[in-house]
């Protein structure tokens, strides 16, 4: 085909299409004709109601086994005292201690997770003590003191004795950080246990 007769071809289909568009006997009060309207409206469900669509009738699905949610690595350590003593070995916290920036936010989330139960010097005496809370651990006695910083921070994903989780309420950062301002708390004792 010469170059011609695709120009009039061309011309011929948009004066045609203009002429449609401007002669047709169109009603703009009413809706276009959907093909396929279920695409559009399908049916939604609640998150508790039943749903025919899935095998075990539910809407609210179990991630697969293996996912990550976004946002969060997977720790492979357990509750137990080898995984204890292995992130003991293996974890290392990734803030420096002379990272300001990190150890003031570990105090501030010291503050406001910790000080009620260990106190405001680590001491374990804490607000909630006097109302009948048991008494939690010094974190700046002898005991403490050699932990290593994985191993603080298996006892702070997984709790320990009469400390509960803090998994759930701290991400594993502010972790690292408030283990910062537990060593600052544990230098600031031992330096007043000198005379």
């Amino acid at each position: 085909m010469s170059r011609r007769v695709v120009n009039w071809f061309l011309l011929l289909a948009f004066f045609g299409s203009v002429g449609l568009h401007v002669f047709a006997d169109r009603d703009l009060t009413r809706r276009n004709v959907e093909v396929v309207p279920e695409m559009a409206y399908s049916p939604a469900y609640d998150s508790f109601a039943p749903n025919p669509n899935f095998a075990d009738g539910k809407t609210l699905q179990l991630p697969e086994p293996g996912t990550i949610p976004r946002g969060r690595l997977p720790l492979h350590y357990g509750p137990s005292l080898q995984d204890f003593l292995r992130a003991g070995d293996e974890l290392h916290n990734p803030f420096a201690g002379d990272d300001a920036a990190a150890r003031g936010r570990g105090a501030f989330v010291y503050a406001n997770y910790c000080q009620m139960c260990h106190g405001p010097a680590g001491k374990g005496d804490g607000p909630l003590v006097p109302r009948g809370l048991p008494p939690p651990a010094s974190l700046v006695a002898e005991k403490p003191v050699p932990l290593k910083d994985g191993e603080m921070f298996h006892i702070i994903t997984y709790g320990q004795r009469n400390m509960p989780s803090h998994a759930a309420q701290l991400s594993r950062e502010d972790r690292w950080k408030v283990i910062l301002h537990v060593r600052s708390l544990q230098q600031k004792a031992a330096g007043e246990k000198r005379p």
